[in-house]
C-alpha cells in the first residue's frame, strides 16, 4: 500500500465519521427542537423558555449541518483530486454521483432549517409593550382619602 492510498483511507474514515457525528447531531437536534415547539408540554408552559430550546434545536442542527456539509465537500475534493492526478490509475478514478449532491443538499437544507429555527429565539424583554404604573397624588389628609 502506497501513501496516497493510506491517505485515501484515511480521507474516507474521516468522511464516514463526521458523516455518523452529523446523524448523532441530527438526532439531537430534533428531540431539543420537539422540546421548544409550542405545541407540546415538554418544559413547561414558559414561552420564553420553550422559545430558547428551539433556538438551541437550530444551532445543533447547523453544527450537524455544517458537519455533512464538511464530509460531503472533502470527499468531493478527494473525488477531483484523483480524476485529475496523472498518477492514478483510470480504473479507480470516480465520477460525482447522486449521492454527493443529495448529501450537498442536504445539508444545505438542515443549515436552513437550523438557521430559521434559530432565529425564532425572542430577544431581550420589548419595550414597546411596556407601560409605566401610574402613580396617584398621595392625599394630604385622612379626610380628602375618601
Amino acid at each position: 500500500m502506497g501513501v496516497a492510498e493510506l491517505c485515501a483511507d484515511a480521507a474516507l474514515q474521516a468522511t464516514r465519521a463526521l458523516m455518523v457525528v452529523s446523524l448523532v447531531l441530527g438526532f439531537l437536534a430534533t428531540f431539543v427542537a420537539t422540546m421548544g415547539m409550542k405545541c407540546t408540554n415538554c418544559g413547561g408552559d414558559d414561552k420564553v423558555k420553550k422559545a430558547r430550546t428551539a433556538m438551541a434545536g437550530g444551532i445543533i442542527f447547523i453544527l450537524a449541518g455544517l458537519a455533512a456539509l464538511i464530509a460531503c465537500s472533502w470527499y468531493g475534493h478527494q473525488i477531483v483530486a484523483d480524476f485529475y492526478n496523472p498518477l492514478v490509475p483510470m480504473n479507480v478514478k470516480y465520477e460525482f454521483g447522486p449521492a454527493i449532491f443529495i448529501g450537498w443538499a442536504g445539508s444545505a437544507l438542515v443549515l436552513l432549517g437550523g438557521a430559521l429555527l434559530s432565529c425564532s429565539c425572542p430577544g431581550s424583554e420589548s419595550k414597546v409593550g411596556y407601560r409605566a404604573p401610574r402613580s396617584y397624588p398621595k392625599p394630604n389628609s385622612a379626610k380628602e382619602y375618601v
